[in-house]
Protein backbone atom coordinates (compact mmCIF):
# COMPACT_ATOMS: atom_id res chain seq x y z
CA UNK A 1 0.00 0.00 0.00
CA UNK A 2 1.49 3.33 -0.73
CA UNK A 3 1.61 6.54 0.45
CA UNK A 4 -1.20 7.83 -1.42
CA UNK A 5 -3.14 4.80 -0.93
CA UNK A 6 -3.01 5.42 3.12
CA UNK A 7 -3.92 9.11 2.39
CA UNK A 8 -7.26 8.32 0.28
CA UNK A 9 -7.80 5.99 3.35
CA UNK A 10 -7.49 8.44 6.03
CA UNK A 11 -10.01 10.94 3.49
CA UNK A 12 -12.65 8.97 2.79
CA UNK A 13 -15.56 10.67 1.95
CA UNK A 14 -14.18 14.11 1.52
CA UNK A 15 -12.18 13.27 -1.24
CA UNK A 16 -14.59 15.46 -3.45
CA UNK A 17 -14.14 18.33 -1.32
CA UNK A 18 -10.62 18.06 -1.36
CA UNK A 19 -10.33 17.84 -4.97
CA UNK A 20 -12.59 21.14 -5.25
CA UNK A 21 -10.29 22.65 -2.93
CA UNK A 22 -7.06 22.04 -5.00
CA UNK A 23 -8.66 23.06 -8.03
CA UNK A 24 -9.71 26.01 -6.11
CA UNK A 25 -6.15 26.74 -5.20
CA UNK A 26 -5.02 26.13 -8.55
CA UNK A 27 -7.65 28.27 -10.06
CA UNK A 28 -6.38 30.91 -7.49
CA UNK A 29 -3.31 30.59 -8.04
CA UNK A 30 -2.97 31.18 -11.35
CA UNK A 31 -5.86 34.64 -11.01
CA UNK A 32 -2.72 36.46 -9.11
CA UNK A 33 -0.71 35.23 -11.36
CA UNK A 34 -2.27 37.12 -14.11
CA UNK A 35 -2.23 40.10 -11.81
CA UNK A 36 1.37 40.45 -11.54
CA UNK A 37 2.65 39.63 -15.33
CA UNK A 38 1.91 41.58 -18.06
CA UNK A 39 -1.53 40.54 -20.08
CA UNK A 40 0.35 38.92 -23.13
CA UNK A 41 1.12 35.70 -21.06
CA UNK A 42 -2.48 35.22 -19.49
CA UNK A 43 -2.78 32.31 -21.86
CA UNK A 44 0.39 30.83 -20.38
CA UNK A 45 -1.02 31.06 -17.26
CA UNK A 46 -3.88 29.40 -17.81
CA UNK A 47 -1.70 26.28 -20.07
CA UNK A 48 0.24 26.41 -16.49
CA UNK A 49 -3.31 25.86 -14.41
CA UNK A 50 -4.77 23.57 -17.11
CA UNK A 51 -1.46 21.25 -16.80
CA UNK A 52 -1.12 21.60 -12.48
CA UNK A 53 -4.73 20.25 -12.86
CA UNK A 54 -4.37 17.37 -15.01
CA UNK A 55 -1.40 16.69 -12.63
CA UNK A 56 -3.61 16.40 -10.14
CA UNK A 57 -6.15 14.32 -11.63
CA UNK A 58 -3.13 11.70 -12.39
CA UNK A 59 -2.13 11.95 -8.66
CA UNK A 60 -5.80 11.01 -7.74
CA UNK A 61 -6.14 8.24 -10.22
CA UNK A 62 -7.92 9.80 -12.65
CA UNK A 63 -7.53 10.01 -16.40
CA UNK A 64 -8.45 13.70 -16.67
Amino acid sequence: MGIFDKAKGLIGDNADTIEDAVEDGIEMAADKAKELVPDEHDDKVDLAAEKAKDLADKIDGEDG
